[in-house]
């Protein structure tokens, strides 16, 4: 099964190379580069009616290359991996231009690149809703709204407001044979959450974290941030951060990229366990200080009550969340449950501490 996922998922990135040439050969055929008229103004002929003519002629041209700049800006950023300043620019071509379905294809790519599928499957609809002009890149999009679901058999999860078929599971990321998505510079090979038997925790977990540069690039590790966030249940219901101690360990002793092999990160959740003082506990506690006045027999004080949280309710681990930027632009982000990226999408610029 496994052999035929993948299988499917290099047909649709060679389809989406192949679309994306075809429109760009209708593209320049359609649209012949604009040069200037062999013969020159008579030497006679007055500025201004030069200066009118040109105005009266060039704004499409103008416009046109304007776009093309953009858009090759856009994609020497998205190779350099700095997919921050590549959408910024595609954002420009498409606020300028509505129906440039080049643009909105670039931007769906990227998306895919650094697992925000919701993000990608509305930009692709924008490239559906232009229709059949935007000629090749129209079949893609159909292509790719329609293989989101069906890549695989449905999966589910089951934390609250998570239940349904999360779009990181339909296999639409592209990434290289190391875990590397595309346009980025560091990917995760793997991630491992091992729950560890604690007598003394509600809950020990600790995940590592396989980081991996992509080969012959120099990095510059002070510029390197990981982010690991995680989350808890209250009363089954909400998901919010976790209050619970969260500790850092580097398993590898230099981490700094400067080798091939993955660097490996451990950080440890611990939710140790607590008694809640109830109303009976504190009788209790007064009476064998102090006798009390009344004959009436005290209820029996409660034992291992779990601890409330500060907002009230009993909160029990979910899952997490991991984001690694390099020089402040995201790379990559991996959740468990994956849905977890759906209720809180990562910034494409790392936040400041």
């Amino acid at each position: 099964m496994l052999v035929v996922l993948a299988f499917g998922a290099a047909e649709i990135a060679g389809l989406s190379v192949f679309y994306i040439n075809r429109w760009r050969t209708e593209y320049i055929a359609s649209h012949p580069r604009v040069t200037a008229p062999a013969t020159q103004p008579a030497a006679s002929a007055p500025p201004v009616t030069e200066t009118t003519t040109t105005a009266a002629s060039s704004p499409s041209t103008a416009a046109l290359s304007q776009a093309e700049q953009l858009l090759k800006e856009a994609t020497e950023a998205k190779n350099k991996g700095d997919t921050t300043s590549a959408l910024a620019r595609l954002q420009d071509v498409v606020q300028h231009d509505p129906k440039n379905a080049k643009a909105f294809a670039e931007m769906a790519m990227i998306y895919e690149s650094i697992q925000l599928p919701d993000r990608a499957s509305e930009t692709w609809k924008k490239i559906e809703e232009i229709g059949p002009s935007a000629g090749p890149l129209y079949e893609l999009a159909e292509m790719k709204l329609k293989a989101a679901p069906s890549t695989q058999a449905p999966a589910t999860t089951t934390g609250p407001g998570l239940t349904g078929t999360s779009p990181l599971d339909a296999g639409t990321t592209r990434s290289d044979a190391d875990g590397i998505p595309d346009g980025s510079t560091f990917g995760i090979t793997e991630l491992t959450a091992t729950d560890n038997p604690d007598p003394e925790a509600d809950t020990n977990m600790k995940l590592k974290i396989s980081v991996k540069v992509r080969p012959n690039t120099p990095i510059d590790h002070t510029k390197v941030k990981i982010q690991v966030f995680f989350y808890d249940t209250v009363d089954n219901k909400d998901v919010v951060l976790t209050d619970a101690d969260v500790s850092y360990e580097w398993l590898t002793p230099h981490h700094d990229w400067k080798d091939t092999n993955p660097e490996i990160l451990a950080v440890t959740y611990l939710r140790a366990k607590k008694t809640a003082s109830t109303e009976a506990d504190l009788a209790a506690a007064a009476a064998s200080v102090t006798p009390s006045a009344s004959t009436k027999k005290k209820p029996a004080a409660k034992k291992d009550q779990p601890a409330a949280s500060p907002d009230g309710g009993h909160r029990k681990y979910l899952g997490y969340i991991v984001r690694i930027y390099y020089n402040d632009q995201l790379q990559v982000a991996k959740a468990e449950p994956t849905k977890l990226l759906n209720l809180f999408p990562p910034p494409f610029t790392a936040p400041t501490q």
